[in-house]
């Protein structure tokens, strides 16, 4: 019997803010919702922010007078909307009027000029071979011929690419534990995966103390490593700046990090562990790990996430030399305007419709996985549950970057697997796509023509489509889990949101069974019983995963377990909802603190208890088994 992989927690930051109580997700649908979830999730983007504070339970404004939230709200409302998902790149990420570009140029000066730029490093000098330079002192040169070289010299000049959807304006995730020059994606990471681990309502110990150590896994990464200048960004360029290469770059800088850092520095993690890498397919290729796990039985309880912290020079540079980006230029031509405002720079991600290049995003996020009769054991909340991923190659291709055929093969998986669990009407009815969406020429036809003929083989008439990169843009690795995180919040406030940057769908897209709407679409809590998130990949990493609503996975569970049994659950569910609703209220008045736990209960061989039957670990409950199957057992 498989257990099933359910979501009993999810947390993370992305443009919209918060993803733990659907805060994000309310972001996008903000007109939709009732006055107290506005007022939450604008009290919870004033605290990110530092727009507001709290003292002694009460909120203070920036000019640190005592107010209510609702006082405070009405007073930051547009400030707050305006900080949050695309918008034009802040000074905080770089200054986009002022981004280096070196270029080469001939330098002419004295012989003792050029000796003091040489012991001042104060640029790249590149000496041709035919001189004669020799160090008489420290820092100090003697050239023998003319001080006249070829040198790169800083050339400053205005970003081609002014839009990506952002963190929210002010959230700075290293001020809130002890950072040491972490880089960003890391610091988002102790920040998302903290917020996933806290809205469960259970503390992880308590989680940890039913099951073996080995019987928990983390997978996490992200599709290109940490490229700031704290990860291979510093590593990659600080010695031709005449910087100092520093100890943390190159191991902050890889791809598999954020698991590294959520099991040293969060969990104490000893069992599995691992960081996949597909592209954009990233998140859904380690959600395929864990959910592979569960339903194996070899992991009872996973962490799956992603980190991406693109929003770069060097980074948005490369994807537009690729011509995949939105530059200003090209939204200037779209739209036959002379210049860009706010508004037009909200928009420039436009999933589906006449577009120009995707929109670079930043975002971590992380869902805890459990099995279905752990959950059940500890009355955890359930907030969907996964069956299984899909994942195919694209087969031969002429370019590494174009679309292929495998996700065809991914979603069409997805859409039967879909109908074998809960019958064709549940599909053609009571099911949409959230597409991978990313606002490119190329990708609107391409992927629209894969969800269309899969909604013909399949009789889907009017097959609704969602693309939540019009909002946040695209966070490479992490896309899937934003798409993720997004999807549930349909089961707990009924609105599929809309694609509403795209003014009209582009006529050379394919949707004669297709649902396109720039309208949120309301379908209520219940009339979801599936989403199928979808992810095409840079090289031909495909990954399509379906995505069972709470309600659906509470009338599997009644099948498998009593009726004693799930009231028991019950009782216990309701001590978690308590617990896990306190966590939300101490986010919302800045009082709860990411989980970092630096020089804890570190362990060496020599503090192990080692038997041919186990291994026993101080400060762990329960011991490592070494009674391991033999799989070969037909053949040895």
């Amino acid at each position: 019997m498989s257990q099933l992989p359910v979501i009993v927690g999810f947390g993370g930051i992305n443009p919209a803010g918060r993803a733990s109580f659907h805060h994000a997700y309310r972001r996008l649908i903000i007109d939709k919702l009732d006055t107290q979830s506005q007022t939450e999730t604008l009290t919870d983007l004033a605290i990110l922010t530092g727009l507001a504070t709290t003292q002694e339970g009460q909120y203070l404004n920036q000019q640190g007078e005592s107010c209510s939230a609702e006082t405070l709200v009405a007073t930051l409302r547009d400030q707050l909307l305006n900080s949050t998902l695309i918008r034009r790149i802040e000074k905080s990420a770089f200054d986009v009027n002022n981004v280096m570009f070196n270029k080469p140029a001939t330098l002419n000066c004295g012989e003792e000029t050029l000796k003091f730029r040489l012991r001042k490093r104060q640029m790249p000098l590149q000496i041709p071979e035919n001189w004669s330079v020799t160090e008489t002192a420290p820092g100090q040169f003697s050239i023998e011929v003319n001080a006249q070289m070829d040198v790169i010299i800083p050339d400053n000049k205005i970003a081609p690419v002014q839009s990506a959807g952002q963190l929210p304006s002010g959230f700075q995730p290293g001020k809130l534990y002890q950072s040491r020059n972490h880089p960003r994606n890391l610091q988002m990471t102790v920040f998302a995966a903290s917020d996933a681990l806290s809205s469960t309502g259970i503390p992880f110990n308590e989680i940890a103390d039913r099951v073996a150590p080995d019987q928990i896994a983390v997978y996490a990464s992200n599709s290109i490593g940490q490229l700031d200048d704290f990860g291979f960004g510093g590593l990659t360029k600080f010695a031709a700046l005449g910087k100092r290469t520093t100890s943390k770059q190159m191991p902050l800088g890889y791809a598999q990090m954020p698991a590294d850092f959520v099991n040293a520095y969060m969990l104490g993690n000893i069992g599995t562990t691992g960081g996949a890498l597909g592209a954009c397919a990233t998140f859904l290729y380690n959600l395929r790990s864990g959910v592979n796990d569960i339903r194996s039985g070899r992991r009872k309880v996973v962490l799956v996430g992603g980190s991406d912290a693109p929003v770069t020079p060097e980074i948005i540079e490369g994807f537009r030399a690729m011509g995949a980006l939105a530059e200003d230029k090209d939204l200037l031509a779209l739209d036959k305007l002379s210049e860009l405002t706010a508004e037009n720079y909200r928009q420039a991600c436009r999933p589906f419709g006449n577009n120009c290049g995707f929109t670079m995003g930043e975002s971590s996020q992380f869902i805890l996985l459990m099995s279905d009769d752990l959950a059940i054991e500890l009355g955890a909340e359930i907030y969907g549950a996964v069956p299984e991923v899909f994942v195919n190659a694209d087969g031969h291709k002429k370019s590494i970057s174009a679309p292929g055929v495998g996700n065809y093969i991914t979603l069409a998986k997805s859409a039967s697997l879909v109908r074998k669990m809960l019958g064709e009407e549940s599909l053609k009815q009571r099911s949409f796509v959230q597409a991978h969406g990313t606002s490119t020429p190329q990708n609107r036809v391409t992927e629209s023509h894969v969800i269309n003929e899969t909604a013909k083989a399949f009789g889907i008439e009017n097959w609704t489509v969602a693309a939540v990169k019009c909002y946040l843009g695209h966070s490479q690795g992490t896309a899937g889990g934003d798409q993720l995180s997004a999807s549930l919040g349909v089961w707990k406030y009924g609105y599929i949101p809309g694609i509403v940057t795209t003014p009209e769908f582009a006529t050379d897209i394919h949707q004669s069974n297709l649902h396109l709407s720039n309208q949120h679409i309301e379908v209520g809590s219940t009339g979801i019983d599936s989403v199928l998130l979808n992810s095409k990949g840079f090289g031909g990493n495909n990954a399509s995963a379906p995505v069972l609503s709470p309600h659906v996975v509470q009338q599997m569970l009644s099948k498998r377990y009593s009726k004693t049994e799930l009231q028991a659950y019950q009782d216990k569910l309701a001590v978690t909802r308590a617990l896990a609703h306190q966590y939300d209220q101490d986010s919302l008045k800045g009082e709860s603190k990411p989980i970092y736990l630096y020089d804890h209960n570190v362990l060496q061989g020599e503090d192990l208890n080692i038997t041919d039957s186990q291994i026993e670990f101080p400060g762990y409950a329960n011991p490592v088994s070494l009674d391991c199957d033999n799989p070969f057992e037909d053949i040895c």
